[in-house]
C-alpha cells in the first residue's frame, strides 16, 4: 500500500504537467486561427478613417478612394492626386485588417495604395457568421498573388507594384512574392517588410514564452509544435506551408526594405537576417526594439527609410535596370 501512495505521489506532476500542456496547446491553436483580441471596426468609424486618409493628413496629400470586387475579395485604391511612379499593396498583421492596416500609406506619399482583407475576415465577423480561419499566410499569401495579377490587368506592370507588411503581414508577404518571382515573369518593384513570423510552429512557441523567460519555458517548443498542428487541422491548412525558410526560395531578384527588432520575441532576428540574405538587392535596419516597434523608436527616420528606398526602386525601374 505505501508503494503504490509514493507511487500515486509520483504521478500526480506528470498528470499536472500534462493537463497543463494540454489546456495550453488548445488555447494557443485557438489563437492561431482566431485572434481572440481582433475585433472588427464598425463601418462607420472605418468610413471616417478612410475620409481622414483621402483629406490627406500629417503632410500626407491623400487622394481618391475607390473599390472593386476581385475574386470574392474587397480591395480597396486609393489614387494620389498627382501621376505617382507606382502602388503599394499594404498587407496587414495578425489580428488586424484593412481599417488598422490604411493609415500606413502614410509612409508612401509618393505612390497610390492598395489594400484588402484577407478571406474577407472583416466582413463575416460584422455579418455575424463564422470568421474564416488565419492560416499564417498558407492562404492568404494566394489571395495576394491574385491582387497583384489584378493589378497587372488594370495596367500596373509588376515592377511598379511594391508589397509592405508587418508582423504576419511581413511573413504573407514573403510567400507571395516567392510563388510570384517563382512565376518566372519577374520581380516586383520591391517589399518593405519587419518583424516576419517564421512559421506558426515557431510563432506558437513565442507566444507560450511571452515577454519573458520562465522556468516552465522548457515546455515551449511541445506545446508549439502541438499547438501548430492542432491550428492546422483547425484551420484546414499545412502548417509545413507556413515555414519561411523551407517556402521562400532561395533568392529574391525584388529588391528589399527589411525592419529588424534585435529583441523581437516573436520574430526570430536570426531567421530575419537568414531571409534578408536572400535579396540579391536590399537593405537591413537593424533596431534595438520589440515586435513591431521599429517606426516608434526611429521616428521620421522610419518613413524616410521607406521614401529613399522606394526612390532608388523606382529610379532603377526608369533606368531600364
Amino acid at each position: 500500500m505505501r508503494r503504490r501512495a509514493w507511487i500515486g505521489l509520483g504521478v500526480l506532476p506528470l498528470l499536472a504537467v500534462g493537463g497543463f500542456m494540454a489546456w495550453k496547446t488548445r488555447a494557443v491553436a485557438r489563437e492561431l486561427v482566431d485572434p481572440p483580441f481582433y475585433r472588427p471596426q464598425p463601418l462607420a468609424r472605418v468610413e471616417a478613417t478612410y475620409r481622414g486618409l483621402a483629406e490627406g493628413e500629417g503632410g500626407d496629400p491623400g487622394g481618391t478612394w475607390s473599390s472593386e470586387e476581385v475574386d470574392g475579395l474587397q480591395l480597396w485604391r486609393l489614387r494620389r492626386r498627382e501621376p505617382a511612379p507606382g502602388v503599394v499593396l499594404l498587407l496587414h498583421g495578425f489580428g488586424d485588417d484593412r481599417w488598422g492596416t490604411s493609415p500606413a500609406l502614410k509612409w508612401f506619399p509618393n505612390l497610390d495604395a492598395a489594400i484588402f482583407t484577407y478571406r474577407r475576415r472583416d466582413d463575416a465577423l460584422r455579418a455575424g457568421g463564422p470568421a474564416p480561419a488565419v492560416t499564417f499566410g498558407a492562404r492568404e499569401s494566394a489571395e495576394v498573388v491574385r491582387m497583384v495579377h489584378h493589378l497587372e490587368a488594370t495596367g500596373t506592370p509588376r515592377r511598379r507594384i511594391v508589397l509592405m507588411g508587418r508582423s504576419l503581414g511581413a511573413s504573407v508577404g514573403l510567400l507571395a512574392l516567392a510563388a510570384l518571382e517563382r512565376e518566372g515573369r519577374g520581380p516586383l518593384g520591391g517589399i518593405v517588410w519587419e518583424g516576419a513570423p517564421a512559421s506558426t510552429r515557431s510563432f506558437a512557441e513565442r507566444l507560450v514564452r511571452g515577454p519573458r523567460d520562465r522556468w516552465w519555458h522548457v515546455l515551449a517548443p511541445a506545446i508549439g509544435a502541438m499547438a501548430s498542428a492542432a491550428a492546422g487541422r483547425m484551420g484546414d491548412y499545412d502548417p509545413a506551408e507556413t515555414d519561411l525558410l523551407q517556402r521562400a526560395g532561395p533568392r529574391f531578384a525584388t529588391s528589399s526594405l527589411c525592419f529588424l527588432a534585435t529583441e523581437d520575441r516573436l520574430a526570430p532576428p536570426a531567421v530575419q537576417r537568414a531571409l534578408a540574405a536572400r535579396f540579391a538587392s536590399g537593405r537591413i535596419i537593424e533596431v534595438p526594439t520589440w515586435h513591431l516597434h521599429c517606426a516608434d523608436v526611429l521616428g521620421p527616420r522610419y518613413a524616410e527609410a521607406i521614401r529613399e528606398a522606394t526612390g532608388q526602386w523606382f529610379q532603377n525601374v526608369e533606368g531600364g535596370r
